[in-house]
């Protein structure tokens, strides 16, 4: 079950992210895969968190333990 998570999450990323946009070095394509991944983390509303964006969720557990 673990892996059609993280299966899930790659093909986002390559068709959102790798396959829009031309990289024309692994440099600019590390800076799009922060941007995305911070776009994705902070702000980006998943349907399975309550149309939250995972951080959100996150700071609310740590602020709990």
């Amino acid at each position: 079950m673990d892996n059609v998570l993280i299966e899930r999450l790659w093909r986002t990323v390559k068709y959102e992210c790798i396959f829009l946009y031309d990289h024309n070095t692994l440099i600019g394509l590390r800076h799009e895969l922060n941007t995305w991944f911070k776009q994705y983390n902070e702000w980006r509303p998943h349907a399975n968190l309550g149309n939250l964006p995972p951080s959100n969720i996150y700071e609310r557990r740590a602020a709990a333990a």
